[in-house]
């Protein structure tokens, strides 16, 4: 029975995030930094690298990228650090509430098309349609993270 509570009360606390689209069940809903893309559509590769420095610091590099709205990009992102990072796409305000939810439940798995968790040492890619211009950020929300650095801007420029 203690255990059903629980459930219970990880889903009442993670309902919010899922009904804005940040995580998998997320009603489906377009997203205002775009789309999942199709990946014979891309136009542009931006190579992207997690990583730790020796003071502390937790990197995306590059931190900053512009696309156009409209165009199809293929994410490749390599994790050379020493511990598990993410790459998370989204508005800043929904970087923000993710955020806080991570904080909450650190181990949560995530299974959306603008995200990516990586272990040391493995890449992944993320193919994304850009459909809205403007400001959008990308961040590590696993607890610390973003506090030493780890995240970055996508500028969308209208066609």
């Amino acid at each position: 029975m203690k255990n059903y509570v629980l459930a219970l009360a990880l889903v009442a606390l993670a309902t919010p995030a899922l009904a804005t689209g940040n995580h998998a069940g997320g009603h489906g809903e377009k997203m205002p930094v775009g789309e999942p893309g199709d990946k014979a559509k891309a136009t542009q590769t931006i190579r992207v690298t997690m990583k730790e420095t020796d003071d502390g610091k937790m990197l995306f590099t590059p931190a900053v990228f512009n696309v156009r709205k409209g165009q199809t990009v293929k994410i490749a992102i390599k994790n050379a650090g020493t511990v598990d990072h993410e790459f998370v796409l989204d508005q800043e305000d929904k970087i923000l509430e993710h955020k806080a939810v991570m904080e909450k439940f650190p181990e949560m798995e995530h299974d959306d098309p603008n995200s990516i968790r990586l272990p040391a040492g493995q890449s992944g890619e993320i193919v994304w349609k850009f459909t809205t211009d403007g400001q959008f950020k990308f961040a590590c929300l696993i607890p610390g993270h973003y506090e030493a650095g780890m995240h970055g801007d996508v500028t969308v420029a209208g066609k």
